[in-house]
């Protein structure tokens, strides 16, 4: 039996990442492994004025398993650094498997790696949500390398991220496996000793937290939230790189036009989710506008995006339903079973974990031609693509979308490729 150790956030966190730490700890544990999650208290630097506790989830993502949580990792804390370096050493785990999402937290991560190195022999691997976020720093590449010339091997969910890699990394040799050439621990020394990394490409799995409910009456939820014939959903944070100016625009067009459709956005503002009453929100919100301004481009600063604004703007508040809050696991299924097509206007995209919930109930997605959309979204099979940052031919495919309805089944069978069985298998070999 292998030991694992997944480093990423526990379940008590929001988020994509945090549901996916849990996810894959499970899946290893269903392919017969010993599973650890060893999580952050806090993944952030303090001054970072956001809520990142989920507070809403009431059902525990790890009940009915034997996974062991540990936090530890504390962004501002150092000495827990070395505590998550003594308490993996002790798991004296096969393979650690490290979530990367965010550049800023490559300090803490990559000294915690080459510490690892010392004191135990696992695999270690860094699973790549992304390489560089959608809103970068200027020290951001100097913490992207750092961290990412640790680890042993890499998993991808798209070739755009194996082109970023190679990107900061342009003399580095890699070696694309999927999960039929996964290589062994003998042939991965090999790798290392001749100065190349094995990296894995991989699906980002579809998430199996969320179910259809049998019992769900669509027609009676859609009365209750006041949702007409054609349900546009946009799920999850509301960030810029998502592009809901871009949804609300397009759909503004398409209402112009027909009196049947509703859009229904679900999410919360990613900057907005602590007290502004309160004296410490105030310090943090004023010390991380100096820091962002000494840090982030201008044209990445999303402090002051209000896209919900454009509702009035543009009139169609009628035909827009907005869940404006951060909505727990329990009420995850409700908004993707009462919608007809799932929307991805993004204007920079990595592998979706909204794109692969939809999966989960068969939903249609019309996206963006950005990132790894045109990798999974066939045009006019399981979804459409639309030309990035152009309202015109954004409208052109919710349009094509009600004349030519996506058949559920061609969703379903993109999913069968994603599934968490297979990622964790590869991962195991």
């Amino acid at each position: 039996m292998k030991k694992v150790v997944v480093f990423g956030p526990g379940p008590q966190f929001k988020g994509g990442i945090a549901n996916y730490t849990s996810s894959l700890a499970k899946a290893l544990e269903k392919q017969g492994a010993e599973v650890y999650i060893v999580s952050w208290t806090q993944q952030y630097p303090s001054i970072i004025p956001r809520d990142f506790i989920d507070r809403s989830s009431k059902k525990n993502l790890l009940e009915e398993t034997k996974i062991k949580v540990e936090y530890i990792t504390n962004y501002n804390n150092p000495f827990s650094w070395e505590e998550t370096v003594n308490v993996i050493g002790i798991i004296n785990p096969d393979i650690t498997i490290f979530q990367w999402a965010i550049a800023i937290q490559g300090l803490p991560m990559g000294w915690i790696v080459n510490k690892l190195k010392q004191v135990c022999k696992c695999e270690i691997i860094f699973d790549l949500h992304v390489v560089a976020q959608k809103e970068g720093s200027t020290i951001d590449n100097g913490m992207i390398r750092y961290a990412l010339s640790k680890p042993h091997t890499f998993i991808v969910h798209s070739l755009k991220t194996l082109d970023e890699l190679q990107k900061i990394f342009p003399t580095k040799h890699f070696v694309l496996t999927n999960d039929d050439r996964r290589t062994n621990s003998e042939d991965l020394q090999s790798l290392i000793t001749n100065h190349q990394q094995q990296i894995i490409k991989l699906y980002h799995p579809v998430y199996d937290m969320f179910t259809p409910d049998s019992s769900f009456d669509k027609e009676k939820v859609k009365e209750e939230l006041g949702l007409r014939k054609h349900v546009f959903l946009f799920f999850g944070f509301i960030r810029k790189y998502k592009g809901l100016h871009n949804v609300i625009r397009s759909f503004a067009k398409l209402a112009k036009e027909r009196d049947d459709v509703s859009l229904l956005i679900v999410g919360e503002s990613f900057w907005n989710t602590l007290d502004t009453n309160k004296l410490s929100t105030k310090i943090k919100k004023s010390l991380f506008r100096v820091i962002k301004k000494l840090l982030l481009r201008k044209s990445d600063d999303e402090s002051n995006y209000r896209p919900l604004n454009l509702i009035d703007e543009l009139g169609i508040h009628n035909q827009a339903v907005v869940i404006n809050r951060y909505v727990g696991n329990e009420e995850v299924h409700k908004y993707f079973q009462v919608a007809d097509c799932n929307v991805l206007f993004y204007l920079v995209a990595t592998p979706s974990g909204v794109e692969s919930i939809a999966y989960n109930f068969k939903l249609p997605s019309v996206a963006t031609r950005v990132g790894h959309f045109p990798e999974t979204i066939r045009h006019g099979y399981n979804g459409y693509l639309a030309e990035p940052e152009n309202i015109e031919s954004m409208y052109e495919v919710m349009k094509l979308y009600l004349e030519k309805p996506i058949p559920r089944e061609h969703v379903a069978e993109q999913a069968v490729n994603m599934s968490w069985e297979n990622y964790a298998r590869t991962i195991l070999k």
